[in-house]
């Protein structure tokens, strides 16, 4: 594998033993020899992710902290390749992901994502994946997955670690004030489980009310706690990562 080929895909997790007995296997059959290593940086699960990861071959590391930002940057300190890709465990990336990554690399494109569909038919979630298509300022979630190269990365100084939430639209408003974001054709799978535990219409107010307070530049604390007002018990335990 050559220094150009190295890819280092990063997993953020609390508590996903049943999406990572999925996720990891996928990873490693998919990722065509290109993907150098994948990395597990988790907050402090109970469940059997930390095993299930191992048994795998993910390299595990240990956040103290259960915030997303600093299980990234934690996950990117340690990587040793010179393609990051950031992916949510509750997610599935296209199948040659890896090589359309390079590909895209090779022709100028350092960061971008992809769009996405849910696992489910569904009208409502239809609706809302076709927007992912666009380039825009909703565009950029860690649903859509990002893949960025180290060294634009490390410029960028990683993710803002005083971000509870929204982290990935933080890192992406930076990015855009430095370099050209693309959003790849291709798409990817997302899990529609926050959906299915609360209702469309929960879900649609608390990712409105948590961009505009984004927009309006609210402290990432207040945003989180009105956002969770939205959200079961169980969902916040497994789709946020405090």
């Amino acid at each position: 594998m050559t220094e150009s080929n190295r890819i280092s895909v990063i997993i953020p997790c609390v508590d996903e033993e049943d999406n990572l007995k999925e996720l990891i296997p996928y990873l490693v059959k998919h990722g065509g020899g290109l993907v150098s290593e994948i990395i597990l940086v988790d907050g402090g699960s109970i469940d059997n992710s930390i095993s299930l990861a191992n048994s795998f071959g993910a390299r595990v590391l240990h956040s103290s902290v259960r915030n997303r930002a600093n299980q990234l940057n934690l996950g990117a300190q340690s990587a040793k390749g010179n393609v990051f890709y950031f992916v949510h465990a509750d997610t599935r990336p296209i199948r040659d992901f890896a090589q359309v990554i390079l590909t895209n690399m090779a022709e100028g494109k350092q960061v971008g994502c992809f769009r996405y569909k849910f696992d489910i038919e569904n009208r409502l979630l239809k609706f809302n994946s076709w927007f992912t298509r666009f380039n825009g300022v909703l565009s950029g979630g860690g649903d859509q997955s990002l893949f960025i190269k180290k060294t634009f990365f490390d410029s960028l100084g990683g993710f803002d670690e005083s971000f509870c939430i929204m982290e990935d639209f933080e890192l992406v408003r930076r990015i855009r004030q430095n370099s050209d974001f693309h959003v790849l054709p291709e798409e990817m799978t997302v899990s529609s489980r926050k959906y299915i535990e609360n209702s469309w219409v929960k879900v649609q107010l608390a990712n409105l009310t948590a961009f505009s307070l984004f927009l309006l530049k609210v402290k990432p604390s207040r945003i989180k706690s009105l956002y969770l007002n939205f959200l079961n018990k169980r969902t916040k335990s497994i789709t946020v990562v405090e």
